[in-house]
């Protein structure tokens, strides 16, 4: 199976995760393209190969419109990291050996261009312009689900409301860049499985909105604590793991430890700006096939959930039939009930709902306000799933889309889209069910 290993020995940054996929061969142009769909203006992307401690690499920067030329985003350009977004000089200006930069002139949002408070936007809005956009499904869920980590802890740390949140650094351009841009890269790459190494942090301090605070800080221990991840420091005297490299470990990684049974194919560098005391300032990024026996030999896909359920013995039909549809409608994965006995032998039904971990507070909230649910059960499931390709065939009377599941290539699910089958039916007077068997069979020949 296609494994990514992130070998963090100096940290993770998004800008350094960046650098290493592209380093591993993601194209700078795809890449960037992609990040078109989101609509946002303001900013140049670079990536220069260059050196740190003599390991050559790929320098990944966020230039916002109205700095200077030198002045980039970077997760460490200085001994104190700011997480209020001051952009500090790329050290080494003399090495710009294939740059590419790209220049955005998208009119449609003014604000883009004002950063002084940080390019601030609270939760709910960047859920909006993730949603909005042209991308995959697979990289707006992922990239809802790293900002939602993200607005988890701030939350907690500010006594706030998740969608109350108004992000110091990650509501910015640069950092909406660096968290979808790093989506759209493992899209790119197939969706990897990813293992990691365990997180090793610096000492030190950094200099933050809350002023000059410890390392870790607040954030990135809630989004590690959050996912049960250990985290280990080390006598390097800065930050190396930044609240937005930690929520793309969390968010992606599924197991942190050693590296074993993972056969490279491909290594990639991403490259931070300071020059670290005790370690080289890179990211070490190791793409290859895992012969580690079990799951690991399966290419399913894997991915997490929320899980909400509410138990009810005072709703009507009419609301539970309205709530079903509303939440499917709203972008809901599933939305089931079930039948269940209550307390003092009431029946009852338990309402589930599943979603992206970004939307669980939305969902969450329609459950309290449109049934008659007084609290909210909420847990977080890992999903294996076939691998899915779309195809329209062509039976007797017309065509049908038809969804095929794959396990290691093996074709083991076939099902005809419903609609597609029942609009041909109605169309053609013929029974559903034949026209199910004919996409079928016409599936299995190949179309």
């Amino acid at each position: 199976m296609k494994t990514l290993y992130l070998d963090i020995f100096s940290g993770i940054s998004g800008d350094m995760f960046i650098g290493a996929m592209l380093d591993l061969g993601v194209d700078f142009a795809a890449m960037e393209t992609e990040l078109q769909k989101l609509g946002v203006d303001g900013y140049e992307l670079r990536s220069t190969r260059k050196s740190k401690s003599f390991i050559e690499g790929v320098k990944f920067d966020v230039q916002l419109d109205g700095d200077e030329a030198e002045h980039c985003h970077s997760h460490d350009s200085g001994n104190e990291h700011s997480h209020a977004h001051s952009h500090a000089p790329e050290p080494e200006p003399e090495q710009h050996s294939h740059e590419h930069s790209h220049a955005h002139s998208h009119s449609h949002d003014s604000g883009e261009h004002d950063h002084g408070d940080g390019g601030s936007r609270n939760h709910a809005q960047i859920r909006e312009l993730i949603d909005a956009s042209a991308l995959s499904d697979w990289v707006k869920e992922k990239a809802k689900a790293v900002f939602f980590r993200v607005a988890v802890a701030e939350g907690k740390v500010h006594g706030l409301p998740v969608e109350s949140v108004h992000f110091h650094e990650v509501g910015a351009v640069d950092s909406i860049v660096d968290i979808v841009g790093g989506c759209i890269c493992l899209e790119i790459l197939g969706k990897p499985r990813v293992l990691s190494a365990p997180v090793t942090e610096g000492t030190g301090f950094v200099m933050c909105a809350h002023g000059r605070f410890p390392v870790p800080t607040m954030a990135t221990l809630e989004i590690l604590g959050a996912r049960g991840v250990p985290v280990n420091q080390c006598d390097e005297p800065h930050e190396l793991v930044t609240p937005t490299g930690a929520a793309i470990l969390a968010e992606f990684v599924e197991e942190f430890g050693l590296m074993t049974g993972v056969a490279a194919r491909q290594v990639g560098y991403g490259l931070g700006t300071r020059d670290n005391h005790t370690r080289p300032n890179v990211l070490r990024a190791v793409l290859g096939e895992s012969t580690n026996a079990g799951a690991a030999s399966l290419d399913w896909e894997i991915d997490r959930i929320a899980v909400l359920e509410t138990n009810l013995d005072d709703v009507s039909p009419e609301v539970l039939g309205h709530f079903v549809e509303s939440a499917l409608a709203a972008g809901a994965l599933d939305v089931f009930h079930t039948a269940i006995q209550m307390k003092k032998n009431r029946p009852g039904i338990q309402m589930t709902v599943l979603c992206s971990e970004g939307d669980a507070d939305r969902f969450s909230e329609a459950l309290l306000r449109e049934t008659s649910a007084f609290g909210v059960r909420r847990t977080v499931a890992e999903r294996r799933k076939l691998r899915r390709e779309h195809l329209t065939v062509n039976v007797t009377g017309g065509e049908v889309d038809v969804k095929i599941g794959r396990l290691n290539e093996a074709v083991v699910q076939i099902a005809p889209e419903y609609d597609s089958c029942a609009d041909l039916a109605r169309a053609s007077g013929q029974p559903l069910k034949d026209i199910y068997q004919a996409a079928i069979e016409a599936a299995r020949s190949g179309g």
